[in-house]
């Protein structure tokens, strides 16, 4: 299967579809405008489906691979929507006790590409909990464009609270040692920032390009943070200078990383915007500052 990369779309387009995977518009809009780039007849709703996930390229690890061990459970989350099902990968041959880390899908609930990083997660030594954040609607249903739908039908308090409980559970779990991390992707990154604002106690915290926290909540961070954001990714990044300020002026531990000429998304190797040199690059920096800080 050929793997289809940014650069065989107008850069126009990708930002297009980036409007319309953040539900700015609508999937009818998307395609009327769309429409200017079908040419040797090819449609604008191939176009769509050349830009959405094929998540027959998304396994970098199975769920068979003898190195963890992964299972669905459900956990309590009295201030989300009561019980939330859950992604739990562990290695598999684990000595005693080890340091978990809660990863949080984008705005589509917890797809194949976000279990297949839990399974990453694991193979790099920590336990994974990747919570999905459609149980209380059904759960995730099989594909994104369903999945963004029901998200937005979800209370945001409650859906916040849901990740927020994960945290809590692997804190407490005779597991893990106690010390949690947390890792977001999009929707997940802004978790992830609000995540290190509300828990003092949390070990370390990983947005991939994430909306950022209001500055006068910076003061609240104790977490050291590794964000990880996209050279072309303009609505995000536009947050990022007023975040930065807040962090050095409050004197919080920080990393931050720009991916030169690449796009929002670009670790899920699903899409075309998906980038090999910067999503593995971000990524054996994550397992890094994990390694250091979850120690």
């Amino acid at each position: 299967m050929t793997r289809m990369t940014a650069k065989d779309f107008p850069q126009e387009l990708l930002e297009l579809y980036d409007y319309y995977a953040h539900g700015r518009i609508t999937k009818r809009e998307f395609l009327d405008r769309a429409a200017k780039f079908a040419v040797g007849g090819v449609t604008a709703a191939a176009i769509l489906a050349s830009l959405s996930p094929n998540y027959a390229l998304a396994t970098q690890v199975e769920a068979t691979d003898p190195d963890i061990s992964a299972e669905y459970i459900t956990y309590p989350s009295p201030k989300g929507n009561g019980d939330v099902r859950g992604y739990l990968v562990r290695p598999q041959n684990a000595a005693g006790k080890v340091a978990a880390v809660v990863v949080v899908h984008e705005n589509r609930g917890l797809n194949p590409y976000i279990e297949d990083v839990a399974r990453r997660v694991a193979k790099a030594g920590f336990i994974a909990l990747a919570p999905d954040g459609l149980t209380s609607v059904g759960g995730y249903p099989g594909n994104d464009e369903k999945g963004r739908e029901l998200q937005q039908k979800v209370d945001p308090e409650k859906l916040m609270n849901d990740f927020f409980a994960a945290v809590e559970y692997l804190m407490k779990s005779d597991l893990t040692t106690g010390k949690v991390g947390i890792v977001g992707f999009c929707y997940g990154g802004g978790v992830a920032n609000a995540a290190a604002v509300a828990y003092p106690e949390l070990a370390a915290a990983v947005p991939f390009y994430g909306r950022q926290p209001r500055a006068e909540d910076v003061p609240k961070i104790k977490a050291p943070l590794l964000l990880h954001y996209a050279g072309l990714d303009k609505g995000v990044n536009e947050g990022w200078p007023a975040y930065e300020a807040a962090l050095k002026s409050a004197g919080k531990t920080y990393e931050a990383y720009i991916y030169s000429d690449v796009n929002h998304g670009f670790h899920n190797d699903t899409t075309p915007r998906y980038d090999e040199a910067a999503a593995k690059l971000a990524w054996q920096r994550t397992v890094d500052w994990f390694t250091k800080y979850l120690a």
